[in-house]
C-alpha cells in the first residue's frame, strides 16, 4: 500500500472538518525517526506534508503503538486498534488534543511487512520544561502543585471522581505514601546512575563523550 492510500486511512479516524483541512495538503515524503529513551523498540515515522508551495510545510508524526503493559491486569482493550486505544486515551484525559490526533493500522517502512497499529498528530520538534534547579522554595511548591492538579484533572476526566476522591479520603495517608514513594524512586536513579558510570570507568559499558 501507498504511503498516499495509507495517509487516506488514516484520514478516516479524523473528524470532519479536520480531514477538510487536512486535503489541503499533498503527501511529499517520509522518513525514519529515531525515538527516545521512552519509546526504545517502537517505530516512528515523520511524514512530510505540503499545501499551497514549499513554504507551507505540515510535518506529521508516526508512532508505533503496542499493546498496553496492563493489558495482563485489566484485560484487552475494547479498541481492536492500539492506536486508536491511545488516541482515545489522549483525547479523554486532555481538555484540548491536536486536532490531528488519529490512527490507522498498515506498516509505514518498506522493510518491514508486518502490520502495526500506528498513532499520527502534528510534529512539534521541541520541548519546553521549567527549570527546577533554578527556583525558589515557594516557586518550586507551586509548580508542583500545579503538576499534581493538571494530574488529578486528567484522572478525574479518564475515571470516576467521586470514586478516585472516596479513595483519596480527607487525611494525608495517601500524601505522605507519594512522597515516601517519590524520595526511594530518587534514591534508586542516583543509584542506577552511580552503577552506570562504574560501569563505564571499568570498560563494562561503552559511552561516548558529549559532544
Amino acid at each position: 500500500m501507498s504511503a498516499r492510500k495509507l495517509l487516506e486511512s488514516y484520514l478516516g479516524s479524523l473528524r470532519g472538518d479536520h480531514r477538510r483541512l487536512l486535503d489541503r495538503y499533498r503527501y511529499v515524503d517520509l522518513a525514519r525517526k529515531v525515538v527516545g529513551v521512552g519509546s526504545v523498540g517502537t517505530r516512528c515515522w515523520v511524514i512530510l506534508l505540503l499545501g499551497l508551495d514549499s513554504s507551507d510545510p505540515l510535518f506529521l508524526q508516526a508512532k508505533e503503538a503496542p499493546r498496553s503493559v496492563l493489558e495482563r491486569f485489566a484485560g484487552r482493550s475494547e479498541f481492536a486498534n492500539q492506536g486508536q486505544r491511545v488516541v482515545a486515551g489522549q483525547r479523554l484525559m486532555q481538555s484540548a488534543s491536536d486536532i490531528f490526533l488519529g490512527w490507522l493500522r498498515q506498516p509505514l517502512g518498506l522493510e518491514d511487512l508486518k502490520p502495526r497499529d500506528l498513532y499520527l498528530r502534528q510534529l512539534w520538534d521541541s520541548k519546553i520544561s521549567a527549570d527546577i534547579s533554578a527556583m525558589r522554595a515557594s516557586d518550586l511548591a507551586l509548580y508542583a502543585r500545579l503538576c499534581a492538579w493538571t494530574l488529578a484533572r486528567a484522572h478525574a476526566r479518564s475515571g470516576d471522581s467521586i470514586e478516585i476522591a472516596g479513595y483519596l479520603g480527607s487525611s494525608e495517608v495517601f500524601d505522605r505514601a507519594i512522597a515516601a514513594f517519590a524520595e526511594s524512586y530518587a534514591d534508586q536513579n542516583e543509584r542506577d546512575h552511580a552503577a552506570l558510570v562504574d560501569a563505564i570507568a571499568t570498560g563494562r559499558v561503552q559511552a561516548d563523550a558529549e559532544r
